[in-house]
């Protein structure tokens, strides 16, 4: 190294050069392993929906409903009953806008051409043969209205820039739509594949939805009162340069503060530098703090909604003044709130404005 007219050596030992190999090395090792994985998961997903897809074609074609009808009438309502009985006790679990759209989406014509048939050859099972017909468009309105609304949420995680296949990855190890696991709809104790391709969907829309609700997208406090931003800044204690991992908000001791997105508060109480500070979960490793509090107005356990005030504006803990200082984490790492903030509120309005329908060619 050559510094003003002088020349020095630094000596870099093998077995220094041993251990940076090795750390290189262990770090290629897990990308390459994230990346299998990666690939390894879609490739799953991919194949269980062509399993599915085959085996819905097979039960949409084939002859075998108008036999069974014809073999074992009383099987065939008592099928049906379990299945209307499902249905039933699923309904309030689902969200109401989703049932809204289902009931006002035009029917489905698979069905109509099934009960068609049964009708024509026994016409003592039409009866029985209309109730499975509405079942059916049941089942397939709200399997296209949630690959639909799926999709939507999709493109708006992306424009905040997170990763879809990352929610959904999590949402499948924590085993999201269990009770249509234990689903029977034929008394052999099998499942209808429509059944079980509509729990899939509903539990990929859930997945990707509740993660939009907890985006942050409410401001804490007013933008105008903005300090300080994210980034390197020089520190007002010591004016050196530091890292400042959130925004900072102005304003008069007591001022409420409010919740950016709904979720679980997880911590309330003292925290450092930070004073008094609440932190809220919204599931997925996405966290926000809220820090240099005055007073709570939450309480560890407590789900809120977004706007709710959790707290008031002060200057408890490392601080010049009264003022909010505000943090979204992702797995623990900071990231710039304001994007989120800026972004979130028109993607959102954009997802929710528009109609929940299926595409043309769903």
């Amino acid at each position: 190294m050559r510094s003003q007219g002088q020349v020095r050596f630094i000596t870099v030992t093998s077995r220094f050069q041993m251990i940076a190999a090795a750390i290189v090395l262990a770090a290629l090792l897990g990308w390459a392993v994230s990346l299998a994985m990666m690939g390894w998961t879609q490739y799953r997903a991919q194949a269980d929906l062509a399993s599915l897809s085959q085996r819905e074609a097979k039960v949409t074609t084939a002859e075998e409903r108008v036999e069974a009808y014809r073999d074992n009438i009383g099987e065939v309502a008592a099928d049906l009953e379990k299945r209307q009985e499902f249905l039933e006790n699923m309904v309030p679990t689902l969200p109401e806008d989703l049932v809204a759209e289902v009931s006002g989406a035009e029917s489905t014509t698979e069905a109509a051409r099934t009960v068609s048939k049964i009708s024509a050859v026994l016409p003592e099972a039409a009866a029985l043969a209309r109730m499975e017909k509405r079942q059916l468009d049941f089942v397939e309105k709200l399997t296209h209205l949630a690959d639909y609304r799926a999709e939507r949420a999709e493109t708006a995680l992306r424009k905040l820039g997170l990763d879809p296949s990352a929610v959904l990855r999590k949402a499948e190890r924590e085993a999201m739509g269990g009770p249509l696991e234990r689903l029977s709809t034929a008394s052999d104790g099998s499942i209808d594949p429509r059944f079980e391709r509509m729990g899939l969907s509903l539990a990929r829309m859930s997945a990707l939805e509740q993660v939009l609700d907890g985006v942050p997208q409410v401001l804490p406090a007013s933008i105008e009162s903005i300090s300080s931003g994210f980034g390197y800044r020089r520190d007002p204690f010591s004016g050196s340069g530091a890292m400042h991992n959130g925004l900072d908000f102005r304003g008069a001791t007591g001022t409420p503060i409010r919740s950016a997105a709904e979720g679980k508060v997880t911590f309330v109480g003292r925290k450092g530098g930070y004073g008094k500070v609440v932190e809220i979960s919204h599931g997925n490793g996405l966290m926000t703090r809220y820090a240099h509090m005055s007073r709570f107005a939450a309480k560890v356990g407590m789900r809120v909604d977004a706007g709710d005030v959790i707290g008031a504006i002060g200057s408890t803990g490392r601080s010049t003044g009264p003022h909010l200082h505000f943090e979204v984490r992702i797995h623990n790492r900071p990231v710039n709130p304001r994007p989120f903030l800026e972004t979130a509120p028109h993607v959102l309005k954009e997802v929710r404005a528009v109609p929940g329908k299926p595409h043309e060619d769903a």
